[in-house]
């Protein structure tokens, strides 16, 4: 096409108020709204390649605008929400470190407000998408409202905010045709992905069981980016936040995932709900991991990029309070639906460091609340507002609820007597850091950020056996559902920079070749400072070959609180052990859950009778932690008679959970083909406890799934 006809048919598009760039696709370069060319869409204009962004930057600032008021009222990411109340407590005084008030002495006790949620999905959707989880806290302290609003994974997707709405736009649901709903596996979001290789680290965690948590209370949060303590003398720390569950690191299988979000698509808001009912309060501990400034460039990696992790072996993590949470909410929207948090809510003794996401996001928020919430007074909302009085010259703006006095709504002002003051730092003022800045106003990224896989393989490599098998499934499946096999290869090309053994097992599912050599131009990845030829992926391998930390499996607990048992039973039920396993598991946090073939209740065999809460046609396996089979030879033919609950042991089995049974071997469970399993491989034994050791049954519990049972063979349910 001509440059003539090109304008010429832009002009008819115009019109019809068609966008040129959909009607023809060709000899199109990227503008802002106003039809300037962009000239980098990489990165936010900074004072210096690893300096703070700045707000001149009208690309950045129109981009984002726009991306934060596409959708009302729904958050456009973590829509999807479970909240609860609780406190926070400080183990010991952190006045070396910060002067933030709610650290200085050991006690102390904050409250607090936290939401988890999903990314991608909206607000219908299922709790147990292949998601990244939001772990956002507001801490009401007395010196002002700190959110720290976190992840349960402790890196991001990319380097700058700039690119959010690109990876949010990918991962959402396809334009053309609204498909797919809270879900990563389709052709935009991996052709994002594989044209982002700084989202290499980030996909090995989504892909890896950490995307689908057993609970709320049962998955870790972290902060993810750089942030600063500084102390009373204005000595600073680069910090970085954890938070550490009681109840260990669990996960849900993908085929779990999947039934779940058939049988109970509300199951970890119900899980978080009904465990605060119950008592059984999530506790999680807070974490830093402390760098002093001296130290900040003693790392093969960048502390302000956020796709990299500090590994806990280079940087313990110091362990310095705990969170309960132990109320819910009284009412969902006014609330958890409600709730406003912001990076930049910060308190004396807390400070950001110059991480362009976290620069970026500094904007995000207000801007996002703004539109969601109807007005600047959102922080009047009570679920909002701080628990320390307010005092300002804001007036005024929609839904505004305080009634100011007086005729002064400006500073500096004689009419209201000067009030409010500006505050000392010595009276609690909130002062910056004062870091020195310095370079030329550019869209650079500093070349310390060029290091795409070397976190990504650290963290590959400190997965177990299951863990990495888990993965390459997740792979599969996601990559199999791409329909350009361009996008497919430029992702195996990824994997090869991790684990070849991973992409070759990925690629043969798929149907690529490896090696994969990338000769296309429309294959490249777009560096990060816009220019091929000083790409660089970094370095090849990890400063530590593996972490600990980075294991799910190595983050275990003895505990069973949280935990939900099914027992099966029928007409004839022995109900001594089950009275014993009640007894146990009440007084460990657990619950026992009486399922039966119908509702009501049933006879035992020595004429008593029990009450049944669920039904094999009402519930399914999936949504317990462990089975338990007590005897009773005409409960034990009936249920052997039942397909429901042959498939409900089997299912069990299939994953990987614990099954007790009272005797050596009970009639149901000789009618599966787990026992025929068993039989003929001593790795599927493990997990099952028989003879009716409820001790040992409770331990098995505790230790949630038995892996080698997948070596022993798949079943298909």
């Amino acid at each position: 096409m001509s440059k003539k006809e090109n304008q010429q048919s832009s002009a008819k598009d115009k019109e019809k108020g068609l966008n040129s760039h959909t009607a023809n696709g060709e000899d199109q370069f990227l503008t802002t709204n106003q039809g300037a060319r962009i000239n980098d869409d990489q990165n936010t204009l900074k004072a210096g390649q690893r300096g703070p962004s700045i707000m001149e930057d009208f690309h950045f600032r129109e981009k984002m605008t726009h991306f934060d008021h596409e959708r009302i009222p729904e958050r456009v990411v973590h829509a999807r929400g479970a909240g609860a109340h609780g406190y926070f407590e400080a183990y010991e005084n952190m006045g070396e470190y910060t002067k933030a008030g709610f650290l200085q002495e050991a006690g102390t006790q904050t409250p607090v407000f936290v939401r988890f949620s999903t990314v991608a999905g909206s607000k219908g959707s299922t709790d147990l998408a292949r998601d990244v989880r939001g772990f956002a806290v507001k801490f009401y302290t007395q010196e002002g409202n700190f959110d720290l609003v976190g992840n349960n994974m402790p890196v991001f997707f990319i380097q700058d905010a700039v690119k959010f709405p690109d990876l949010i736009h990918s991962v959402k649901p396809e334009p053309h045709n609204g498909i797919p709903q809270a879900a990563s596996a389709h052709d935009t979001f991996w052709d994002f992905i594989s044209l982002m290789p700084e989202s290499t680290h980030m996909v090995m965690w989504v892909m890896s069981d950490r995307a689908i948590p057993r609970s709320f209370s049962m998955m870790e949060g972290f902060g993810i980016h750089t942030f600063r303590f500084i102390n009373s003398e204005g000595k600073p720390h680069f910090v970085k936040f954890h938070w550490k569950p009681k109840l260990g690191v669990n996960s849900v299988t993908w085929d779990e995932a999947q039934k779940i979000s058939g049988n109970d698509p509300d199951f970890l808001r119900r899980d978080l709900w009904q465990s605060i009912e119950d008592g059984n309060y999530p506790e999680f501990e807070l974490g830093v991991q402390l760098v002093s400034e001296e130290d900040e460039h003693k790392f093969d990696f960048d502390l302000l990029d956020p796709t990299k992790i500090i590994p806990e072996e280079l940087v313990p993590v110091k362990i310095i309070g705990k969170m309960v949470l132990n109320r819910n909410p009284a009412n969902f929207f006014a609330e958890t639906e409600q709730v406003a948090f912001h990076p930049g809510h910060l308190v004396p003794g807390i400070d950001f460091s110059n991480d362009p996401l976290l620069q970026g996001r500094l904007f995000s928020y207000t801007d996002t609340q703004l539109i969601r919430l109807g007005g600047p007074n959102f922080h009047e909302i009570p679920i909002n507002r701080p628990v320390t009085p307010v005092h300002n010259n804001q007036r005024d703006g929609h839904m505004r609820q305080t009634i100011n006095a007086g005729q002064s709504s400006y500073h500096p002002n004689q009419t209201g007597g000067g009030c409010p003051f500006q505050a000392a730092m010595h009276e609690g003022g909130y002062a910056h850091y004062a870091e020195p800045v310095s370079g030329n106003k550019t869209k650079e990224r500093s070349k310390s950020f060029h290091d795409h896989y070397s976190q990504a393989k650290l963290f590959y490599n400190s997965q177990t056996e299951v863990e990495k098998k888990h993965i390459a499934n997740a792979l599969k499946f996601e990559l199999g559902k791409v329909s350009m096999p361009a996008i497919q290869e430029r992702m195996i090309a990824q994997l090869q920079e991790v684990d070849m053994d991973l992409a070759d097992e990925v690629a043969k599912h798929i149907g690529v070749e490896t090696p994969v050599k990338l000769d296309n131009e429309l294959n490249q990845s777009i560096p990060a400072d816009g220019n091929p030829e000083d790409f660089q992926s970094g370095p090849a391998s990890p400063s530590i070959e593996k972490s600990a930390a980075l294991s799910m499996e190595h983050i275990t607990t003895d505990s069973i609180q949280g935990r939900n048992i099914a027992v099966l039973v029928a007409e004839g039920i022995n109900i001594d052990s089950i009275e014993k396993l009640q007894q146990k598991a009440k007084s460990e946090g657990a619950k026992i859950t009486i399922i039966a073939p119908t509702l009501g209740k049933i006879k035992t065999m020595d004429n008593q009778s029990i009450d049944i809460q669920k039904t094999l046609h009402s519930t399914a396996s999936v949504l317990f932690d462990a089975l338990y089979l007590p005897k009773g030879t005409k409960s034990d033919e009936l249920l052997s008679k039942t397909p429901a609950a042959v498939l409900f042991v089997e299912e069990m089995f299939k994953h990987c959970k614990a099954i007790g049974m009272d005797d050596m071997g009970s009639l149901l469970w000789r009618s599966t083909r787990s026992a025929q399993l068993v039989d003929n491989n001593e790795n599927a034994s493990e997990g099952i406890v028989l003879n009716g050791e409820i001790d040992q049954f409770i331990k098995a519990v505790a230790n949630y799934r038995f892996w080698k049972r997948e070596e022993a063979g798949d079943l298909p349910v």
